[in-house]
């Protein structure tokens, strides 16, 4: 085979060590070769920098061998020519000889220029690839959890997705701490789902309503209107059994969960009227001045 590159070398990436193989092809002389071992870690990359160096090669050659290489790559970058080689594609090559190493062979293929070299991205590509692939896998991560709290919810019968736009908004966390501490008040609980709404207003710039309320106001058809009372009544009795454990008797629990939902429905229609959230917050603060005085009582 008819060599091209006077000085090269060979590299053969295990997990621990790397073999080099430097082959030196100068005018009529025989090819002189020498082939050492290193360690994997940082100072033993350099010090294999340096023989490389020493011997004065310039194409390094190695097998793009799941991720081992890519040290070795980040050492050597800047001072040789790189070449990573599909470990397939090399090892197919036609003329290997079964006694010669993986390095040797490697360095002969450089040599001739029979390796076919892999496109690897500039450094700041690289880094760059690596911050966007590790967020992608946490965004991921993060979609699962969720979509199994929400399974795990609905598992429990906690209907929090029906009255809670976001689930893991401010408010929908709120509630699902509250939830875990098991120590939520009346006072909080109404907080809370007034928090809903009035970030449903002023994050929709006042166009977002209650869809089921505006189900009930625009269809005549008694299928629709039976869905919306199943939410209605299931909003009522969520949040007539929080109320209940937060120290409210059975009954001003059911009464004042049906008074937080129609009040606090019609200020939401109110402030979007309006363009301005005072009716919306003149009510919130009605109500939560009620449930004070109720809280009161019961103790």
């Amino acid at each position: 085979m008819k060599r091209m590159i006077k000085r090269c070398a060979g590299l053969d990436v295990h997990q621990a060590t790397v073999v080099a193989c430097v082959l030196i092809h100068e005018g009529r002389k025989p090819p002189r070769s020498e082939v050492r071992s290193f360690g994997t870690m940082t100072h033993e990359l350099q010090a294999l920098r340096d023989w490389l160096a020493a011997e004065r090669v310039t194409h390094v050659g190695m097998e793009s061998t799941g991720v081992y290489w890519r040290p070795v790559y980040a050492a050597l970058e800047g001072h040789f020519e790189l070449i990573v080689g599909n470990a397939r594609h090399m090892r197919n090559v036609p003329g290997r000889k079964t006694d010669v190493k993986d390095a040797e062979w490697i360095a002969e293929l450089v040599c001739c220029g029979l390796v076919r070299p892999s496109f690897v991205p500039p450094k700041p590509l690289r880094e760059l690839r690596e911050v966007l692939r590790y967020r992608r896998k946490l965004v991921e991560a993060q979609a699962a959890e969720r979509n199994r709290l929400q399974k795990l919810l609905e598992t429990a019968n906690i209907k929090l997705g029906s009255v809670a736009t976001d689930v893991f908004g401010v408010s929908g966390r709120a509630i699902l701490r509250a939830l875990i501490d098991d120590t939520a008040s009346p006072e909080e609980i109404t907080a809370y789902f007034l928090g809903l709404w009035r970030t449903i207003l002023t994050r929709s710039h006042f166009e977002a309503g209650c869809a089921v309320l505006a189900v009930t106001v625009a269809t005549d058809s008694g299928e629709l209107l039976n869905h919306a009372a199943a939410v209605f009544r299931a909003w009522r009795q969520r949040l007539g059994e929080l109320f209940e454990a937060g120290g409210l008797g059975r009954r001003d629990a059911a009464r004042f969960a049906a008074t937080l939902i129609a009040s606090s429905e019609g200020a939401v229609v109110l402030s979007r009227a309006e363009q301005d959230m005072e009716p919306f917050e003149l009510v919130a603060g009605h109500l939560l001045e009620q449930v004070r005085r109720m809280r009161a009582a019961a103790e």
